[in-house]
């Protein structure tokens, strides 16, 4: 059995899988008090993307204290289940970037470009010959429309609609925004073949959906999966990462 844990910049998502199916999948506050588990699930890994922080970290050895598994904490490498990492430096990489290129790879086995629209939107491409490419970050949307409302004088935050075109701020606003975000998502499909599937992820995902084409397909529990196909298979694992 396997417990996978993904802290990002704004939630915490995790997942039971008892290895041939999941058995409970959640996303909460990363400051929630405990880990909902189904009964009796005791697992023998578990496999941790942080990106939060230390903080974060410390308050998940709390949640994870009487849980008796070995654990990861996963961060980028040169290889790991069959995926090559191209990065200039390797171990830079986020892990949850990492663990949504494995997922791809691991679902797919084929060209993918990697979406995951969070708190920052990562658009990354995985190659058909095992490769991970690299790929380019981007503030998140609600950063977006953050920035327009903090940083000018004259204009709200935004409680519009995407339009075309759009005939007030509101929805001006709204739809530059989503715009800039499909743009660069386009642009980046572009180094791809045509019809590259492009997996969405993340809490903006859906949001963004309906303006990628139909290539695109919701994939919400991405990092999970990355991190179960990590968990499952130890055999590029530097044993370092691990602890009894």
């Amino acid at each position: 059995m396997y417990l996978l844990i993904d802290a990002g910049n704004t939630r915490l998502k995790y997942a039971c899988h008892d290895g041939s199916q999941w058995l409970s999948q959640h996303a909460v506050a990363l400051d929630a008090p405990g880990l909902a588990l189904p009964d009796g699930f005791a697992p023998a890994r578990i496999v941790i993307a942080n990106v939060a922080g230390p903080g974060v970290a410390t308050h998940l050895e709390r949640l994870l204290t009487d849980i008796h598994a070995s654990r990861e904490w996963l961060m980028a490498s040169a290889m790991r289940c069959g995926l090559r990492n191209d990065y200039e430096h390797p171990a830079s990489l986020g892990a949850d970037r990492w663990a949504a290129a494995i997922g791809a790879w691991h679902l797919l086995r084929s060209n993918a470009l990697v979406v995951c629209a969070g708190t920052a939107t990562t658009i990354d491409i995985v190659q058909d010959t095992g490769n991970f490419a690299g790929g380019s970050i981007l503030p998140g949307l609600e950063l977006m429309l953050d920035a327009l409302t903090h940083n000018t004088a004259g204009l709200p935050r935004s409680r519009g609609n995407y339009v075309m075109p759009p005939r007030n701020t509101h929805d001006a606003i709204a739809s530059g925004c989503l715009l800039a975000q499909a743009g660069a998502i386009q642009l980046m499909a572009m180094q791809l073949p045509p019809s590259t599937p492009i997996l969405v992820a993340g809490g903006n995902g859906a949001r963004l959906l309906p303006h990628l084409g139909s290539a695109a397909r919701l994939q919400s529990d991405l990092v999970l999966q990355g991190l179960l196909a990590i968990a499952m298979d130890r055999s590029e694992t530097d044993d370092k990462a691990w602890r009894a």
